[in-house]
């Protein structure tokens, strides 16, 4: 197996920021099917999953389990992708020494394992991430760029996404107290989103584990 060249935070880092990324687009959007981040705290025994997808066809799932960690991601346009290939197989060497138990983690249907292009692991005690020797001498784009590039670390860099995307302005105080500190208050969800249901809001960030300073009389 390799090491994983590209830079990514490590496990528990990168699980706190997916939870803020979440927990934001659930103020900013109402439909969750619109959302670009989920977040599943008790996605399965002891298992907390996260999901990037951007609506195009192009998804990442990020599996937070006691064997480790685990991401696979898919870009529908790489070459490297199943759809592209005449036997519609997931091309060599991305699956082969993913250790066997993070590798079942994937099994679950909703994960659509078959759909990948990259995928890196890192197990506990593991100081870098890891990935299998994937056969690419022609070094065809897998699309991990592009969806790692989707993990915004700083409240700048996804305020200037959401700003277009959801065309809305927003407060980097409040974002950066989401990402930091994992709290909001209800008027900071009316701030950010005045659209937004702040009673129905509330109820899905802390079912994701957000607190949620209530401010606002019913």
């Amino acid at each position: 197996m390799n090491i994983w060249p590209k830079p990514l935070l490590d496990p528990e880092k990168l699980k706190q920021q997916l939870f803020g990324l979440s927990a934001l687009d659930i103020v900013l959007c109402s439909e969750d099917w619109l959302r670009r981040y989920q977040f599943f705290p008790q996605w399965d025994e002891r298992v907390t999953m996260a999901s990037i997808s951007n609506g195009s066809g192009d998804d990442m799932y990020i599996l937070f389990a006691p064997e480790g960690v685990v991401v696979k991601g898919f870009d529908h346009e790489s070459a490297m992708s199943p759809h592209a290939r005449d036997d519609y197989e997931v091309w060599p060497g991305i699956y082969d020494q993913v250790p066997s138990a993070l590798l079942h983690r994937l099994e679950d249907e909703a994960l659509t394992k078959e759909d990948v292009t990259f995928c890196i692991w890192r197990e506990p005690g593991d100081t870098e991430w890891r990935a299998g020797e994937v056969a690419n001498p022609e070094q065809l784009d897998d699309g991990s760029d592009f969806l790692l590039g989707m993990i915004y670390e700083t409240a700048q860099d996804y305020i200037e996404w959401a700003e277009d995307y959801y065309e809305i302005e927003l407060s980097i105080d409040a974002v950066n107290l989401i990402l930091q500190s994992h709290t909001i208050s209800e008027k900071a969800i009316q701030e950010l989103n005045p659209e937004r249901n702040v009673e129905l809001a509330v109820k899905e960030l802390e079912a994701i584990g957000i607190s949620v300073k209530r401010e606002i009389q019913g």
